[in-house]
């Protein structure tokens, strides 16, 4: 990528913490306290560390966008011997949810706004957006609606949108949890790529080690604040010495390290009675809007664009349904449409009488209290499903407006021991008075799904809920689906954790990929169709 075009060039920056901790206001405990840190310019680290030990909060320090007026801030954190809040422009941050950072509506304008605003010659603005572009293997024309792309594409996006900018401080917050296999590894080697091309100086939070290793020369390991105790460095080194040395105690901790994965044992779903069938079914994120069009018009809008076309799918009790296949290909739009939550636009979703009772057939025509207690979704986005100011209350919030009794029999009593078991399950007992927009990516991941479970539906749909987890709470997840599935419920993962997938058992669906996925499997354009 090249560096030239701008006042600050792609000078390589250096990174200083001392003694700096955050804690934000409301919540007792820092989530950085006593951190110590030094690391010099063109060096690429790897932070790690298990779910909640503060690595996003480090980055969001680093790139300036922590707010010290609602939070108990000690010690310093430094970019180039300045603070950090006053050194923006020279880091760029891609967030664990790339959605939050896009600012346009056109894939070309919105890569091209970071250079727009650090001056970047005019000349030089629509080159570095073309090869960013084609560095994350994004090909779509620079006038492609950002509405419309998939969540790994936006991942891409955003990646492509640092690229550009060309900074001196590289900070990926889990720049590969929601990409394809192909993807994980094209995303990888473009990062490669441009810091060998700028010289920058790359902090990269991941959670799977391996896809790391390759290409940084340094890991540092964070502990978390527990009980007052101040956190900080526990490990510090090339990485081959710390994880020869360190391996077994990493892992025990929670951290993704080669050879010590965590071990599940082997299950067989033996499905039970079928909840929910999908015939020739086609999705598209567009359909509720154009239905919406088509009642106020009082005609049919015509076409969409069709994310998916084809499925047929079969939900039986007891069994479990991974969806994979490439970025884009339709799989959060499909498990969006199986939750009730997007109406088909040809074939059909029919709920049997068994999972429906008096509600009807067709899960979108229900009520949200009558979905709620019988189809539970887990966004990819977790901040999505977020409505209460507490991680307590959003367990509660569920149940409590299910019109369904069955959701959580015993009334108050039953929906605390209900609840207290999710956060203990999920490591979220001591978050329980938090606000949920508060926690860490993994911590919110986690309240996410819980908030699904607390009122106990049959049919779970989960879209990537393994992202931004440690290999605990990786294991207590696997541990809490299969006894879903042990009861009897039918569970749906969107997912590219093929370790997951193999957990769980059951059946696997697989759509294949479109033209502008770098997979290619099936490629092919889209066709659209008659809505209904």
């Amino acid at each position: 990528m090249p560096g030239s075009g701008g006042p600050r060039g792609a000078r390589p920056a250096a990174v200083e913490a001392r003694g700096w901790g955050w804690r934000h206001g409301g919540r007792r405990a820092a989530a950085v306290d006593g951190l110590d840190l030094r690391i010099e310019p063109g060096e690429r680290v790897l932070l790690l560390g298990p779910s909640g030990a503060g690595k996003s909060t480090v980055l969001h320090g680093l790139a300036g966008l922590l707010d010290p007026q609602d939070a108990d801030v000690r010690g310093q954190l430094l970019i180039d011997g300045i603070p950090a809040s006053r050194a923006r422009g020279r880091a760029g941050l891609l967030q664990q949810d790339p959605e939050a950072q896009i600012v346009l509506s056109r894939v070309g304008d919105d890569v091209a706004f970071g250079p727009e605003n650090l001056a970047v010659p005019r000349e030089a603005i629509w080159p570095r957006v073309r090869t960013a572009l084609d560095a994350v293997g994004l090909t779509l024309p620079l006038d492609h609606p950002t509405g419309e792309l998939s969540g790994g594409q936006q991942q891409r996006l955003g990646l492509a949108g640092l690229l550009a900018m060309a900074p001196g401080l590289l900070l990926l917050d889990e720049p590969t949890a929601n990409l394809d296999p192909a993807g994980v590894l094209q995303v990888r080697d473009a990062v490669a790529a441009a810091l060998d091309a700028t010289g920058a100086t790359l902090v990269v939070v991941e959670h799977r080690v391996a896809v790391w290793a390759p290409v940084v020369d340094r890991v540092v390991v964070l502990a978390p604040v527990v009980d007052g105790t101040t956190s900080g460095v526990t490990h510090d080194g090339p990485i081959e010495t710390v994880l020869a040395t360190h391996g077994a105690e990493l892992a025990a901790a929670g951290i993704w390290v080669p050879g010590h994965e965590p071990v599940v044992p082997a299950r067989s779903d033996v499905a039970g009675e079928t909840l929910l069938t999908a015939r020739d079914l086609a999705v598209s994120r567009l359909a509720r809007t154009s239905r919406r069009r088509d009642r106020s018009a009082g005609r049919h809008r015509g076409r969409v664009e069709v994310a998916a076309a084809g499925i047929d799918v079969t939900l039986a009790a007891g069994r479990a349904l991974s969806v994979t296949g490439p970025n884009g290909a339709g799989k959060s739009t499909l498990a969006l449409t199986l939750a009730g939550l997007l109406p088909s636009v040809a074939g059909t979703v029919a709920a049997t009488p068994s999972l429906a009772g008096t509600a009807g057939p067709d899960p979108y025509r229900w009520r949200p209290g009558q979905l709620i207690a019988r189809i539970g979704t887990v966004f990819q986005e977790p901040e999505h499903q977020f409505v209460t100011g507490s991680v307590r209350e959003e367990l509660a919030f569920g149940p409590r407006h299910a019109a369904d009794a069955r959701a959580v029999p015993g009334g108050p009593a039953a929906l605390d021991a209900r609840v207290d078991e999710l956060l203990d399950r999920l490591r979220l007992t001591h978050l329980a008075a938090a606000n949920p927009f508060t926690l860490s990516g993994g911590e919110k991941r986690r309240l996410s799904v819980a908030t699904v479970l607390a009122a106990g539906p049959r049919v779970v749909v989960l879209d990537e809920p393994t992202f931004g987890q440690d290999a605990l709470t990786w294991r207590h997840l696997v541990d809490l689906l299969s006894g879903l599935l042990d009861e009897g419920r039918a569970v749906v993962a969107v997912t590219h954790d093929a370790a997951f997938s193999a957990a769980l058992a059951g059946d696997r669906l697989d759509l294949p990929g479109r033209a502008d996925s770098p997979a290619g499997v099936g490629a092919s354009e889209p066709a659209p169709v008659e809505a209904r």
